[in-house]
């Protein structure tokens, strides 16, 4: 395999639910090791640099049957399933009982099949790694009992959300400082270092097997955070982070392993200090459905470093759907940005149909959806459109806009510009519900003294621009709400 592009496109699968999809598309049993070539044909037909194959390893019994408990989970599945029944309960991908592919799925073997079928077709696999906790029927709960934050029988009558007594001890649930705990998982003790020198055997033996690692809640084992969290139950903390010791061990052995971090509270730049080649990028996504324009560009006036390893999404498998967080207009425009800056670009099985019923997690079957066609058009196009090395490799620079004394729309309008010799694009979006008019400056000198053809790939319209105009004072550009150019530049004749 050539080495890891600096801006790859993932695309996340719920491996549970795909398989079983295909299974009723065929008619017979598909696990990981009989996936149709024309499946994987499809993926890498869209451009794709690696795939995560979202929930591959052991899920709990144990952890199936607290779930089938909770009348807040069970309500959670007859929303997004209405025929639900116990069946379609498979269990948490994120309460593991065992770093080992799931039977059902296949198994190791299955993995390493569906691996080799993405390599011969360009493209990486992810997999989970969940830090923070484990299932309840975890061998560690039996023979490293060390290995997790623990209480008294004091703590179970006093708070029984928070700690459980198993196998004659008591034991916190995993949980973050700002909810209550998850009933289902045991909280791993990040300070101990049996259990940091046991991750990182895990996270070595997963590495073996994929090419990179999207790691759940990650901000959870920092030394800040879990103090806060857990206290003096933790004990010393200590001198180095977790991360700062697990992922130079793993790079060590593996340098092109990649590690990816499920990350919030504004901890992204904290995290890629401490190794993590990308974090997730929730601060966008909430000024895309949330905020203005304005608030957007001001993201991405951040420092070029920091952006670059951001990891773009408006879907993966806990946000709502694109579809039914955005309006149909909306979500192109907010696709189009984060499909087109620098930084990873992830991208949801079932988004480019427009899915609207978000899935839980525990759950092996979805309901049936009506596929939209328009934004399966839209997808379609742009990712054949980043689909070039100047997304993957290329320069970006985010673009001046400048508006008149009585015309501030220029305010609903942001642009950014790509460039890898001989390639060139432009991209302008207007993120309002009104009609936008500016002049994007385009930071480029080379364009001066030349014509261009500039064609919009995604509504395959050309324009011819003069340059010195498209440098000083600028590209004008006039968007109806929503709208937005992708023009790929072209010297005329």
């Amino acid at each position: 395999m050539k080495p890891w592009v600096r801006f790859p496109t993932i695309y996340e699968i719920n491996t549970w639910v795909w398989l079983g999809e295909l299974s009723r598309k065929t008619g017979r049993p598909i696990d990981l090791s009989s996936v149709p070539a024309a499946e994987w044909d499809a993926i890498a037909s869209l451009g794709f640099d690696a795939v995560w194959l979202m929930g591959v390893w052991q899920r709990s019994p144990a952890g199936i049957a607290i779930a089938n408990r909770n009348e807040g989970l069970l309500a959670d599945f007859r929303r997004a399933l209405p025929d639900y029944s116990p069946a379609d309960n498979v269990g948490s991908p994120y309460c593991v009982r065992n770093y080992e592919v799931d039977a059902h799925l296949g198994g190791p073997a299955g993995l390493a099949y569906a691996r080799k079928e993405l390599a011969g077709r360009g493209m990486r696999l992810i997999l989970d790694f969940v830090p923070n906790h484990v299932a309840q029927d975890h061998p560690w709960v039996a023979q490293h009992p060390e290995y997790f934050v623990q209480g008294s029988a004091a703590d179970v009558e006093r708070d029984p959300v928070t700690f459980v007594k198993l196998n004659g001890r008591v034991f916190a649930c995993g949980k973050d400082p700002y909810f209550p705990a998850w009933q289902d998982v045991l909280q791993v003790n990040a300070f101990q270092p049996g259990l940091r020198q046991a991750a990182v055997a895990t996270v070595l033996d997963i590495a073996r097997q994929c090419d990179g690692v999207r790691c759940d809640m990650a901000m959870l084992m920092m030394n800040s955070v879990f103090e806060r969290t857990w206290g003096d139950r933790a004990g010393a903390r200590p001198a180095t982070e977790y991360w700062v010791e697990l992922i130079p061990a793993v790079k060590n052995v593996n340098p092109d392993f990649r590690f990816i971090a499920e990350a919030y509270w504004d901890l992204e730049w904290e995290l890629q200090q401490q190794g993590f080649d990308f974090c997730y990028d929730k601060r966008l996504y909430d000024r895309l459905e949330h905020e203005n324009a304005e608030s957007v560009r001001l993201h991405l006036c951040a420092d070029l470093p920091y952006q670059q390893r951001l990891l773009r999404f408006l879907e993966n498998h806990d946000e709502p759907r694109a579809a039914s967080a955005f309006p149909q207009a909306e979500e192109g425009a907010a696709a189009v940005t984060t499909s087109t800056l620098p930084g990873a670009r992830l991208f949801h099985e079932g988004q480019f149909e427009g899915r609207k019923v978000r899935l839980p997690v525990f759950l092996g079957r979805r309901p049936e959806e009506a596929v939209d066609e328009h934004l399966l058009g839209l997808y379609r196009k742009l990712l054949a459109a980043i689909n070039s090395s100047v997304f993957r490799e290329g320069e970006w620079s985010l673009c001046e806009r400048y508006g008149w004394p009585d015309n501030s729309s220029f305010e609903n309008i942001v642009a950014w510009h790509w460039r890898r010799d001989p390639e060139q694009y432009l991209i302008v979006v207007n993120l309002s519900a009104n009609a936008a008019q500016a002049h994007v400056k385009v930071n480029c000198e080379e364009l001066r003294g030349h014509r261009w053809e500039l064609f919009d790939v995604l509504a395959e319209a050309t324009y011819v621009r003069d340059g010195d105009e498209m440098v000083s004072p600028g590209l004008y550009v006039d968007l109806q709400p929503w709208c937005y150019h992708l023009l790929r530049f072209r010297l005329t004749a």
